[in-house]
């Protein structure tokens, strides 16, 4: 699902040190609870001797989030998850998933200490991860004549619009996905042209 606010660009992950404790930290995007379990799976498998695996996410805009969670994974309540959580906050970041894994290296840090290790473990790995911003798109159907064909995928290029699918019959069928941004410039690429072009919430309204 393409959004309008920052979001991780992929996968990373950096490892930290405390009193001999190794804290493995992941942030990956994701844009469902399913998803995130998913990763979570994965973290448990990577590392099945470590003592906690700690995470937190947040699923939709910064500030006004669809959906957020966070898990202890055993240690003192408090001390992981929700630190943990707080960064990502703090980032102005949406649909991100953060994971810590601890390895216990013998010391104990007290309530205070844990808090400290994991946002730090957090800022390491958030505080490093590229962004990126997704618009929001629409899928758009232009029906036209074969000589319109290279000339509308000559316009495609350079305006981040993706042909998706061509069907030939008695007429050309294109379906593109087009930023939101762009539909007015395409309405006139096709009304220059006499080229007919519906949006995917038309062919909804028309269905209903």
């Amino acid at each position: 699902m393409s959004v309008d606010y920052p979001v991780p660009a992929g996968f990373l992950e950096r490892e930290t040190e405390v009193k001999k404790s190794r804290f493995i930290a992941r942030v990956v995007p994701v844009a469902s609870r399913d998803e995130a379990k998913q990763w979570l799976a994965r973290a448990h498998a990577d590392h099945p001797d470590a003592r906690h695996v700690c995470w937190a996410y947040q699923i939709g805009r910064p500030g006004a989030a669809a959906e957020a969670a966070m898990n202890d994974d055993g240690e003192p309540s408090g001390t992981a998850g929700k630190p943990i959580l707080g960064v990502i906050q703090h980032k102005d970041m949406g649909n991100v998933l953060v994971m810590v894994i601890r390895y216990f290296g013998g010391v104990k840090l007290g309530a205070g200490g844990l808090v400290r290790a994991y946002a730090g473990a957090a800022e390491s790995v958030l505080s490093e991860v590229d962004r990126v911003v997704q618009k929001p798109v629409e899928t758009v159907r232009v029906i036209m004549g074969f000589a319109d064909e290279q000339p509308l995928r000559h316009w495609c290029e350079g305006r981040e619009a993706l042909i998706e699918n061509v069907e030939y019959d008695a007429t050309v069928k294109v379906t593109l996905e087009i930023p939101r941004d762009r539909i007015e410039e395409l309405k006139e690429f096709c009304e220059a042209r006499g080229l007919e072009m519906d949006t995917q919430s038309n062919r909804e309204e028309v269905m209903e």
